[in-house]
């Protein structure tokens, strides 16, 4: 395949748009252009379809463009594109109260435009509930853009360093963080809980944060005891525990990760899944630090504001997706299941038969591939045991055959409900005919 138009679109971009695009995270070789998408397909400015397993980085559950969330769309725009910047909205409150049955384990709940602004205000008020300032994060692991979490995420090996009382050192993935901030967030290991308790020791931690499942890095599953030994430390040192299921959240299912595990958090963080790729996050948990919103305090207060949270598109969109979720006629949760299953299963046999060498991590409809003979428990793992070279190869021959994966190694797979079984049967046809020239 070749893609001259797309590259094109990027370079008049580049014109006017510092590097071209409004997010530089979806910078990628090849460059692809999209223009069109419904249901599990994309199309390019070049004309080629694809089969789409990225979901524009997992929030796109029910698949691109459903029907029944334009309709409720399209009604909302027709009604009028405002929250009036005044007053409550019966909206946000049906919004709420759905939420609140999915995810019988929150109390309370608030709501946002982005995942980065959700877990910027959990830290904030775990702060303020706490009175302390540093926070722990996992190596790997991505929870926002804000200073307090850009860094240490996919760190090269020569940049990553060796473990010192239990933390790594600190590595920005940005300019323009205070070395005074810098110095406040701790990145542990995931699955190491004597690491977090190192550090516990050593500082009086306000928060740790971490996905459930690092989801950055593919699907990096919490060993047995691994989340419930993070409640029991949170409970030890007296830091809020906070769950960021921006990925997780709706697409391990319908109650977040936190309902498979059986370990509730604190403070929780959604997003992408809940409104199926409109603009809309929430923070959700004990009523107890909620609450601090409207504490009497000034000095605890903590300010909630943002003039397009609940805005109507986005809030509409929202609720039709959880009424589809919720549905048990729709089996969206079972459908998911079934086409996870098939697409594993298959690729299994189609690694063993051409020889390659290949760990499929997954939970429920996310998934990935790790070109390795064990299956890796953090970065350190990846970086170990991981074909990375490989794995670039592979996700091209992918694209070059109608299959899109992200082009970056161990990002994972999204499986829609628009998935098909013949989806998945063409996606291994192609994935044998890949890995047949792969390996010569």
């Amino acid at each position: 395949m070749n893609w001259p138009k797309s590259q094109k679109l990027l370079d008049e971009n580049a014109r006017l748009i510092p590097g071209g695009l409004a997010s530089l995270n979806r910078k990628a070789d090849p460059v692809i252009a999209f223009v069109r998408a419904k249901g599990s397909r994309l199309w390019d400015i070049d004309g080629h379809e694809y089969i789409d397993y990225h979901a524009g980085f997992a929030p796109y559950l029910l698949g691109h463009g459903d029907d029944d969330q334009i309709a409720a769309v399209t009604k909302a725009m027709h009604d009028g594109l405002s929250n009036y910047g005044t007053g409550p909205t019966r909206e946000e409150g049906d919004l709420a109260w759905l939420f609140l049955r999915a995810v019988p384990h929150a109390e309370k709940v608030q709501f946002f435009n982005t995942g980065s602004e959700a877990t910027q205000q959990a830290i904030r008020i775990a702060r303020a509930a706490t009175g302390r300032s540093h926070i722990i994060k996992m190596q790997g692991g991505y929870n926002g853009h804000h200073n307090a979490v850009a860094m240490n995420l996919m760190t090269p090996r020569v940049e990553l360093g060796a473990l010192q009382d239990g933390e790594y050192p600190r590595v920005p993935i940005t300019a323009g963080i205070p070395p005074e901030e810098l110095v406040l967030t701790h990145a542990v290991p995931f699955n190491d809980l004597d690491a977090v308790e190192r550090v516990a020791q050593r500082h009086e931690i306000a928060a740790l944060i971490t996905e459930p499942v690092l989801q950055n890095i593919g699907v990096i599953k919490p060993q047995p005891g691994y989340l419930a030994g993070l409640r029991a430390l949170a409970d030890r040192y007296g830091f809020v525990l906070i769950f960021d299921e921006v990925k997780t959240g709706f697409r391990a299912s319908l109650g977040g990760y936190q309902a498979i595990a059986g370990v509730t958090a604190d403070l929780s963080t959604y997003g992408k899944a809940v409104a199926n790729g409109f603009p809309l996050a929430a923070l959700a948990g004990k009523a107890s630090l909620l609450d601090l919103a409207t504490d009497p305090d000034p000095k605890r207060r903590v300010l909630i504001a943002g003039t397009y949270n609940c805005h109507p598109v986005p809030v509409a969109a929202a609720i039709a997706c959880l009424k589809k979720l919720m549905d048990p006629a729709m089996d969206v949760y079972g459908h998911l299941e079934r086409m996870a299953q098939r697409l594993e299963v298959g690729q299994r046999e189609l690694f063993a038969k051409h020889g390659v060498p290949a760990i499929i991590s997954r939970v429920g409809s996310a998934s990935c591939v790790y070109f390795a003979k064990t299956e890796p428990h953090d970065w350190e793992g990846i970086l170990a045991h991981h074909d990375a070279a490989f794995d670039t190869r592979y996700r091209r021959a992918l694209i070059e055959r109608g299959i899109y994966h992200f082009p970056v190694i161990v990002k994972q797979g999204s499986i829609s409900f628009a998935h098909s079984e013949a989806d998945i049967d063409r996606t291994l046809e192609a994935t044998d005919d890949a890995l047949r020239e792969l390996r010569g």
